[in-house]
């Protein structure tokens, strides 16, 4: 089977930085179903993985996560698919990606594709919409109120693939007033086009800008993004016991700002229950499929902003790239082989 992958983590300009390659296809067993890729997307953490993971010596890495496609076979212990099921997922990071033609799964972390959609669109919501969803009400738990403070929650990072779609997600399911940073022309537009109630500038303080709006202090915070730049700011707009959550990686985060307002932080990394095999792992098969009831019901759309074309390395090349320049807006997704 095609795939793309990489021996020696290097920059992405480096011609072996990603490279096409032939691999064997491999064999479903347990619980696990084989796909036939038909799109990915591409993610902040596929750059990160290319960067830093060194493969096995004489092996290759092969990345991605985010993935639509069609069941080619299942596991003798498979209940949830069968061959010829359009399916959508994210993966699990400690096994081999989604860029390839065929790849292994757990069901319990795959949902069934909404069927309004094509797989492109399909490709780019799977990661994303697990971490959103995951952040809001798994860690912050959006749906019991903090005493005092606005219904409110502030989405740094708005515009990138995790806030597009956590803005979605929280103006479908929740009664939150939803206030999203961005800072140029077009991701404002972007981010009120998704359905922001209100949207600042995080490259200017976010604090008076916040009570500028005249609504009080926002009850919940969640920072995708530079959560070291604005940690001051958090602390000083949310309420006391609010909640504040991230998903970024800081070079350091003191807590100790937090104590006096009682403030609770939260992680969320989406691949925690695929990684330990959680007794919940079957969550992410429930969560997909809300997720795709939500795209075909009109309430959430695609976060796909850009089509590179089909999968090879030149073109995912073209992808990190753009993720690394922290341009990017909605997801860049790749379709067909």
């Amino acid at each position: 089977m095609r795939a793309v992958a990489y021996q020696v983590p290097q920059a992405i300009e480096a011609e072996m930085s990603l490279v096409d390659i032939d691999l064997p296809r491999p064999e479903p067993e347990g619980r696990d179903i084989l796909v036939e890729v038909k799109a990915i997307s591409v993610n902040p953490v596929d750059t990160k993985i290319r960067r830093g993971a060194k493969p096995e010596p004489g092996q290759w890495k092969v990345l991605g996560w985010d993935a639509a496609g069609v069941v080619s076979a299942v596991g003798p212990e498979v209940s949830f698919f069968k061959p010829g099921d359009e399916v959508f997922y994210a993966g699990a990071i400690n096994r081999s990606g989604t860029n390839a033609e065929f790849h292994l799964v757990d069901e319990r972390i795959v949902g069934r594709k909404p069927r309004s959609v094509d797989f492109a669109a399909a490709a780019a919501l799977p990661l994303t919409s697990i971490t959103a969803w995951e952040m809001l009400f798994d860690r912050l738990d959006v749906t019991r109120p903090v005493a005092g403070a606005a219904n409110a929650i502030v989405i740094i990072g708005g515009a990138g693939g995790v806030g597009s779609i956590a803005i979605q997600i929280a103006r479908a399911l929740t009664d939150l007033t939803v206030i999203a940073t961005a800072s140029r022309p077009e991701t404002v537009e972007w981010v009120k086009s998704l359905g922001a109630h209100h949207v600042v500038d995080h490259r200017q303080p976010l604090a008076a800008q916040i009570e500028a709006l005249r609504l009080g202090q926002p009850g919940f915070v969640f920072s995708t993004t530079n959560t070291d730049d604005h940690l001051d700011q958090i602390v000083e707009l949310i309420a006391p016991q609010g909640r504040f959550g991230l998903i970024d990686d800081p070079k350091q985060l003191d807590a100790l700002p937090l104590k006096r307002k009682s403030i609770s932080l939260h992680w969320e990394l989406m691949f925690t229950r695929s990684l330990f095999a959680t007794a919940d792992i079957e969550k992410q098969n429930a969560l997909l499929n809300g997720v795709s009831e939500l795209v075909d019901a009109g309430k959430i759309k695609s976060t796909l902003n850009e089509n590179f074309g089909t999968i090879n390395a030149a073109n995912l090349k073209r992808a990190h790239a753009v993720i690394e320049s922290g341009k990017a807006k909605g997801k860049i997704v790749l379709s067909g082989f």
